[in-house]
């Protein structure tokens, strides 16, 4: 799974990697957690891209409670196509949910313990995100998102047997298209499975979300 990550770059990094306009400031963030705001990069109605906050964790535009979002900050790879929550986002509002890393707890005896993964490229990355758009009795819009995951790859599966579908440049193109091949869609999950990643540990201190700071991913002392 996904359930903290961080992106710290700036908004210059994302619109020359993703040809994206930025629609709000960006401030650094090494410990995102659900509920809170994910940098999101989505087609707008005349195909431009845009990036803008959204709340992480999904609420289905036919949920009656907006607390379902906090169990759906994923989606699974395996699943997505065909789950009432997230299918007709699959088809229509699929989105990058963009990071510099992402933290996994890899399990040892009695306890967890926290690890920092980032591309080996060393630059920011797309995970292949969903968005909807939600209104309450107010009918106050209300977008949120979430992440799909897929089986860890090989570099992985030690820390953690999930992880998010990380795209590559081409995975960036299709996840994004209107009209995407069903096939090249399709063959994403398998595809992110072979994204060089890179792991290190780092402090428990990662494990509260109300700690934040660079401080999160640098790496512990043993």
């Amino acid at each position: 799974m996904c359930g903290r990550f961080a992106f710290y770059s700036p908004a210059e990094a994302v619109s020359r990697l993703f040809s994206a306009e930025a629609e709000t400031d960006l401030v650094p963030r090494y410990n995102i957690a659900p509920t809170q705001s994910a940098p999101v990069v989505r087609r707008d109605e005349e195909g431009v891209r845009r990036l803008s906050l959204l709340r992480w964790g999904l609420i289905p535009f036919w949920a009656k409670d907006p607390s379902i979002g906090s169990r759906m900050i994923n989606a699974r790879a395996e699943t997505v196509a065909t789950k009432p929550a997230f299918r007709q986002a699959y088809r229509k509002r699929r989105c990058l949910v963009l990071a510099d890393g992402f933290y996994e707890w890899q399990k040892v005896g009695s306890g967890k313990i926290p690890w920092y993964i980032w591309h080996g490229a060393g630059a920011p990355f797309a995970m292949a995100g969903l968005w909807e758009s939600w209104r309450g009795r107010d009918d106050t819009p209300l977008e949120t998102c979430t992440i799909l995951t897929t089986a860890a790859g090989a570099s992985l599966a030690a820390i953690h047997h999930r992880m998010p579908v990380v795209l590559d440049s081409e995975g960036v193109e299709t996840w994004l298209d209107p009209e995407p091949d069903g096939a090249r869609l399709a063959a994403i999950p398998e595809r992110a499975r072979l994204a060089p990643m890179e792991a290190r540990k780092v402090s428990r201190r990662v494990n509260s979300p109300a700690n934040e700071g660079a401080d999160l991913i640098q790496p512990a002392d043993d």
